[in-house]
Formats: C-alpha cells, structure tokens, sequence
C-alpha cells in the first residue's frame, strides 16, 4: 500500500522589539551573562501588571499581513497554565481563542511550480525562560522570559519533508524582509515543532499525529521528517499504526526521533482570559497603515525577476536571499542598457535594444554578477554594499563582454582587477594591453599558426574535425587573450576550407 504524508507546522518567531512583551526589560538576544535584563514582572513576581509592548502588537500585525491572514480588530490573551522551570509564573500569557489574525496563506514558487500553503492562525504570546542542564542541576536563565513571540499554525498541507523546509526558508526570508526578526533558526529565533502523520493515498481523513520537538535547523527539520516517514510507514505496513498523538524529541547526534509523552489537548492547559490586559481593539486605520509599510516580498520579488529580467529560478532565489545583491543587480542592469543604446555596435533606443537582447544581458549578467562577482565577495568576506567596483563600471565592463571586446580569460582578468582596484574596465584594459586584436591582426595569426602546423592542417583538410580545436588554441596562444575565439575558428575554416 501507498501512503500519503501529512505535514503541519507550529512555528515561533521571536521579534526584535526594544524592549519585551509585558514589561520594559531590554529586549537583548545572545547575552553572555545570564539573568541580566530581568525585573519583576518577567521574573513572575506576585502582584506585578504586565502592559503590552505596542511595538509587539504593529510587528506581528505587519507579519500576519505579509501572509495573507486576516487581522482581527477585536482579539484578546488568555493564561495557558503549565509548570516547568522555565514559568516562574505557572502559566504563560498567550492569546487561545480570539487570536490576533487567522486564515491565510504563502505561496512558494518550487522548482516544481508555485505552491500555496494555508495558515490557521498567529498569535502573540511571551517567551519562556531558558533552562540548562548541568552536573545533575536545572539552571534557569530568565533573559529570554518575556520575549516577544509570534506563533504561527500552519494547515496540515506539506506532503514532503522539503516542502516543509522550503516553507520555513521562505518564512525567515519574509520576518527579514519585514524587519520584524532576524528569524534565526541556530539562534533560537525561529523555532518550529513539526505535526507528522501518515494516511492510505487516496483516503481523506485524518490520523493520530506525531509531534516532533527539538528543531534548531532547516536540516533538522527535514531530517526529523524523514526519520518519521519510515517509522511510520514500517508501523503501518505492521498493522501496528500509531492510535493516539505523542510527542517525540529529535536527537540529532543519532538521527532519530525518542518518544517524551503523549501529546497534549488544550484543555490540558486549563486557558481563561487573561485578567490583567484588557482585549487588543484595532482599527481599520490602524491595520492599513501598517499595511502601507510592507515593502515588496520574497515571492513578488522572485516573479519579477523571472518574469521581467528573465532570471532562471535558482539565480532569482539568490537574489531575493540577499537584497543588496540584488538591488546592485537591478542597477547594473539599467546601466547596461545605457550602455548599449550608446555603443556604436548596436542600434535602437533602451526598449528596442532590451525587447531585442532581454535573453543576452540577463544570461551575461546572471553569469557575471551571480557566478564570477559573488565568487569573488566569498573569498574576500565583503559585501556587496562595500565593494569598489560601481553599478557603472560594471554595466561598461558587461558591456565590453557583450561586444566580444574581451575572450572569458581576459573578461575574468579585468574584473578581479576592477575588485581590487576600483578602476574603471577601459583602463585597465590600457594597462593591461588588453585591447581587442584587430581583423588585420587575427588574420596574421591565422596564417602563422596555419604555416607552422602543417601536419594538423592536412589532417583536418582530410576530415579530422576535432583538429580545428588545436588550431584554434595555437591561435589564442599567439593572441594573448586578445582575439575571440569564434572569429578565429571562422577565420580558420575560411582559410582551410576545401579548394582554398
């Protein structure tokens, strides 16, 4: 029997507001000396009043926008009871049944196509403190007690473990493009716990899920669902198929999933409204102002690259991973078209020259910026941003490549120069005595390499095609990288062609 994968997600996102949820502590991640920025009130004091971070509420509201979830005006917070050393309290502030958004969706443009995956709900809540267990003890660190979170429930439509890292990628993309989080997962700042279950293909119900906790990674988490899809899929083939929800810890070292407790309802949590925050009230104006703030995202973003600059999927999906990049691509670009309506080598005005060459510049581009440039950013540790080598210069040098001034070798040559040095490509092609070989020039080289290489001549006059390829190498040999090696291969065949 087939069996189908039904994968939902519970995702926590901490935001970077100054201060946290509930109180004026500073809101600081990655501190070294623990329990540091801590007060009564996220230190669960008795008697204490928690106040709501307005900073809190207008992230997740950008959030819930940014997904396409409906924002209600009328939300509230209730108390989810649990104990652990992490709740000095004995109940965490969330919101249960008027969350702040519900039903939306992202949609993902796959390799495959474009998918849409559907959100239940976010949230806002407050983060738990921090447990460390060392020498038989629990340590508790309360830095983190009161961290503003988003929690955001997915519908149970992933059926494959990378369609639910594709997800999650997507969604830290998106918390970064809003400003609202860093979203990083090895942080702590992205957390998820991942809902797996198995069902017969074809059938349209729903079984017992598994909840997989202890997920600090992408990897992690498609790992975490592999592991499960065996082990289920060998516990139905038993006859044995899981009957009841549980919660299983991933272990990374082993690579496998340990059963912790059964799973819990939300009656376990005993929720009731919270008493000392009165009900979030919003209003139209409110929401739509913060609507206006939302900047163009990831999947737009990736669309408009394949659509107008036509960007293969894997260099538009580098792009939309690193703005500045692209946004120095989008300039780039832009010059070059200035370029070429000013060379005397291609005719039309800008739109005339990109309807007619849209294919070429985006493939020399995409090759030079994505492939040559950003190899260049990684051994060197810049960015983009701090980079000498301006949105002109490297247009005119795109330029000059597009002319077939400059072969690969000596293309490569003048932009790691131009890395290095900043000048501009025309004088370091006077520097370098790069300058493209006139047709007189070429024609010479021809008939040396044609005069000293009698033997290979013969043989590829008596059929041997692949002997052009060395005569074609002798010719750039002499040419210093100053020759194409089209012309040179045209010239060749001119030269030897039969009756010559």
């Amino acid at each position: 029997m087939q069996y189908e994968t039904i994968i939902g997600l519970e995702i926590h996102v901490q935001l970077k507001t100054k201060s946290k949820m509930f109180c004026s502590c500073p809101n600081v991640f990655d501190i070294d000396k623990p329990n540091t920025y801590i007060c009564p009130i996220c230190t669960g004091h008795p008697g204490v009043l928690p106040t709501v971070n307005e900073q809190a509420v207008n992230y997740a509201i950008k959030a819930a926008l940014a997904l396409n979830l409906q924002v209600n005006l009328f939300s509230k917070f209730d108390r989810k009871s649990y104990f652990y050393p992490d709740l000095p309290k004995g109940y965490q502030i969330s919101q249960y049944d008027k969350p702040l958004a519900e039903n939306g969706y992202l949609e993902i443009l796959l390799l495959e196509g474009e998918k849409k995956f559907g959100i239940e709900r976010l949230h806002l809540e407050e983060d738990a403190a921090k447990n460390f267990h060392q020498d038989g003890y629990v340590l508790v660190d309360f830095n983190r007690a009161g961290t503003p979170l988003i929690e955001i429930v997915t519908q149970p439509d992933f059926r494959s473990p990378a369609e639910a890292k594709a997800f999650l990628q997507e969604l830290r993309l998106i918390m970064r493009y809003l400003g609202v989080s860093d979203a990083d997962m090895e942080k702590g700042q992205l957390r998820c716990d991942a809902n797996i279950s198995l069902r017969p293909k074809g059938d349209t119900g729903f079984y017992p899920k598994t909840e997989i906790k202890n997920l600090n990674s992408f990897k992690s988490v498609e790992r975490a669902l592999a592991f499960e899809v065996k082990r289920q899929t060998e516990l139905w083939e038993k006859g044995e198929a899981p009957d009841h929800q549980t919660t299983r810890g991933w272990d990374e070292n082993k690579g496998i999933t340990v059963e912790q407790r059964g799973k819990e309802e939300a009656s376990d949590y005993r929720y009731f409204p919270e008493p000392d925050i009165p009900p979030l009230q919003l209003t139209e104006e409110q929401v739509n102002k913060i609507k206006a703030e939302i900047p163009e995202l990831p999947n737009d973003k990736r669309k408009r690259f394949i659509a107008h600059y036509g960007f293969k999927l894997p260099d538009a999906n580098i792009l939309v991973n690193n703005t500045k990049l692209a946004r120095y691509t989008e300039k780039v670009i832009s010059e070059f078209v200035a370029w070429l309506e000013a060379s005397p080598y291609v005719e039309g005005t800008s739109q005339e020259i990109w309807d007619k060459y849209k294919e070429k510049i985006a493939k020399l581009a995409s090759s030079w910026l994505l492939n040559n440039l950003v190899k260049l950013l990684n051994e060197s540790g810049e960015e983009i941003d701090n980079i000498k080598i301006t949105p002109e210069d490297m247009a005119e040098f795109l330029t000059f490549v597009f002319e077939k001034k400059l072969n690969s070798s000596a293309a490569q040559l003048v932009l790691s120069e131009m890395f290095k040095t900043g000048k501009d490509p025309h004088v370091i092609l006077e520097e370098k005595d790069l300058e493209p070989a006139s047709t007189e020039q070429l024609e010479r080289w021809v008939e040396e390499v044609i005069a000293e290489n009698p033997q290979q001549v013969e043989q590829f006059k008596g059929g041997k095609e692949p002997v052009i390829k060395f005569l074609i190498g002798m010719v750039m040999k002499k040419a210093k990288g100053k020759a194409n090696a089209k012309e040179a291969e045209d010239l060749l065949r001119d030269k030897l062609s039969v009756g010559d």
